[in-house]
């Protein structure tokens, strides 16, 4: 999960946190504070989990590259301390956790958060394809601001 290396959830959540914020004066009435602060730790832990399943996806996707690469050898799955299946099942962990979180938001938030998925399970892919994968990885992390402002207005607001 790489809790010690935090940038990455960082990244991830700021943009959940900017959506929540845009959201919360969307409509005629404020969403009430208790709503709001509940709102920021789901997506706090959301944030956490799922930029976790993303690491272990990108790492089941890359641990033969991996392990050709000094600055990532030493990652579990490519050194071979954690074996390909007890990853799956770390990730199933991690990604029944996240669904436990989404299934806190509304509809429209489900469906937000099922759709990222494609994302999350590509992004690796795409470093093989094409040189623009931080694109890719761009919209996986920015999604938040969608499923944030979503949460609030229960609503997708292209404007």
């Amino acid at each position: 999960m790489r809790l010690a290396r935090p940038i990455g959830t960082w990244l991830l959540l700021l943009p959940c946190w900017w959506g929540l914020a845009l959201g919360w004066r969307a409509g005629s009435e404020p969403v009430p504070l208790g709503k709001m602060a509940e709102l920021f730790v789901l997506f706090s832990l959301g944030a956490v989990v799922m930029r976790g399943a993303g690491c272990t996806v990108n790492d089941l996707w890359d641990r033969d590259y991996d392990r050709l690469v000094s600055r990532t050898a030493t990652r579990p799955i490519a050194s071979g301390s954690i074996s390909v299946r007890r990853a799956l099942v770390f990730l199933t962990v991690q990604l029944a956790i996240g669904l436990t979180i989404l299934l806190q938001l509304n509809q429209t938030c489900w469906s937000l958060g099922v759709a990222v998925l494609a994302l999350v399970f590509t992004y690796p892919l795409f470093k093989r394809v094409t040189y623009w994968p931080q694109f890719v990885l761009g919209l996986t992390f920015n999604w938040g601001a969608l499923m944030g402002s979503t949460a609030v207005t229960g609503t997708i607001e292209p404007a």
